[in-house]
């Protein structure tokens, strides 16, 4: 990625060279002073990026999925299922080749799709933060919400989305809650408790900032820069407790689009995943949030319903396939519905008009998964489409199925996209090689 430039009076200033020569290199939101250096014709308009992490934890089959390595670049046949893509295929990158290096342990694996965190099945392992918590502890007090974590029939603790401590965030699995939370609000006693709870919270900073001050001044220097980076991080809770607050008090956004109806058996996983994909949209077109993921728990899935009609085994069990010619026909269904309904979140994120460009244009869709063969449990050769969000797409990018190529190396792609400089997320070793931004963009 070329370095940004920060404009001061006349002269341009390379963002990256002014934090090196500080010593530091921070992950700093785009600013409007470097707006220069990102727009293309009218600067004044440009839209915010925005991303979206899409996790269906049993993949899908292989080879039904890949297209023959060998037709790599642009132009390239479709494989049976992203036929089903067709329209779309100038719009995505195809990945064949990619995973996260040293993460393992088949099923485990899911909650480290946007982590990278490796040995998720390991006793003392430790989860790290996900792509989309770092992109919203720098970017998300832009909006309402400073990210969204989706779930579909979720089964215990598991999610897509983690802090930076670890701790995996809680799903909303109800399409009418995230409605009700993008568009009603609450009640004015309920406004006002919230506001309380803020304000609470805030006091509680003001008051260990205070006592912790008194402390430093009997301690080493060692302690007091400890004591600094724990000043760093109160101030910045206290900063997102007053925007938060700042919050409460405006008004939601209007939509003419009416309260979706939660289905109620797990059966009916399609459309759970379709009403999800339908409050992304909506989330996006209303800016009330620039991050969101969806983990479509598919382990934790029965014999679920394709086309109005109940497939007759489990969705688990149908991927331990092992070959069998009704496995894999009831397994093709379910795949090729997925991505039916991907092709449709593609379609309505079109539809959704941005300046002189749509809402697909500034949204980045990451859609994968953990496993490379749910058969196997295999934790390689990751399914991985890439759209929208100003890319270069209409390209299939194989890289060596043996020794994979690191998919974290496209999660500082998206981190570049949302104008946060750094050089590394996870294990990545550089920006996604094959991968350019449009020019337009």
């Amino acid at each position: 990625m070329k370095p940004v430039h920060i404009q001061s009076g006349s002269k341009a200033i390379s963002r990256r060279h002014l934090l090196r020569g500080a010593g530091v290199l921070l992950g700093l939101p785009l600013l409007d002073a470097m707006i220069p250096a990102f727009a293309s014709a009218d600067p004044t308009k440009l839209a915010p990026a925005r991303f979206l992490g899409i996790c269906n934890n049993l993949g899908l089959v292989p080879d039904k999925f890949f297209p023959d390595p060998a037709l790599a670049g642009r132009n390239y046949k479709l494989s049976p299922y992203l036929e089903h893509l067709k329209a779309h295929q100038n719009d995505f990158t195809l990945f064949n080749g990619v995973s996260h290096p040293d993460v393992d342990g088949g099923h485990p694996a899911d909650i480290c799709f946007l982590t990278a965190a490796p040995h998720p099945s390991s006793g003392g392992f430790h989860n790290t933060i996900s792509l989309d918590q770092y992109i919203s502890e720098r970017v998300g007090y832009q909006t309402r919400f400073p990210s969204l974590t989706l779930g579909v029939n979720v089964g215990g603790v598991r999610s897509l989305s983690c802090t930076a401590g670890g701790v995996l965030l809680p799903q909303e699995e109800k399409a009418s809650e995230v409605f009700r939370k993008l568009f009603l609000g609450g009640s004015p006693q309920e406004v006002q408790e919230q506001s309380r709870k803020l304000a609470l919270g805030q006091s509680i900073m003001d008051t260990i900032g205070e006592q912790t001050k008194n402390l430093s001044r009997s301690v080493g220097a060692r302690d007091k820069e400890r004591l600094d980076q724990y000043f760093t991080g109160v101030r910045e809770l206290e900063q997102r407790l007053v925007m938060s607050a700042d919050w409460e008090k405006k008004p939601r956004p209007v939509t003419t689009e009416k309260m979706p109806i939660d289905p109620k058996d797990p059966r009916e996983y399609m459309e759970k995943v379709r009403l999800m994909y339908d409050m992304a949209r909506l989330a996006f077109a209303t800016d009330s949030t620039r991050c969101i993921t969806l983990m479509m728990d598919s382990v934790n899935s029965p014999a679920i319903e394709v086309e109005g009609k109940t497939v007759s085994d489990g969705y688990h069990n149908l991927s331990h396939h092992g070959q069998n010619p009704d496995k894999l026909a009831q397994l093709d269904r379910i795949d090729r519905e997925h991505m039916k309904l991907l092709a449709g979140l593609y379609g309505g994120l079109k539809a959704e008009k941005e300046g002189n460009e749509s809402l697909f244009d500034h949204t980045m869709v990451l859609y994968g998964s953990n496993l490379g063969n749910a058969n196997t449990h295999v934790t390689t050769n990751l399914p991985v489409i890439f759209a929208g969000g100003g890319f270069q797409h209409g390209q299939y990018l194989v890289f060596d199925r043996e020794r994979n190529y690191p998919l974290p190396n496209l999660f500082v792609n998206v981190l570049h996209r949302f104008g946060i400089e750094t050089d590394k997320f996870a294990s990545s070793t550089g920006t996604m090689r094959g991968l350019e931004m449009r020019k337009t963009v």
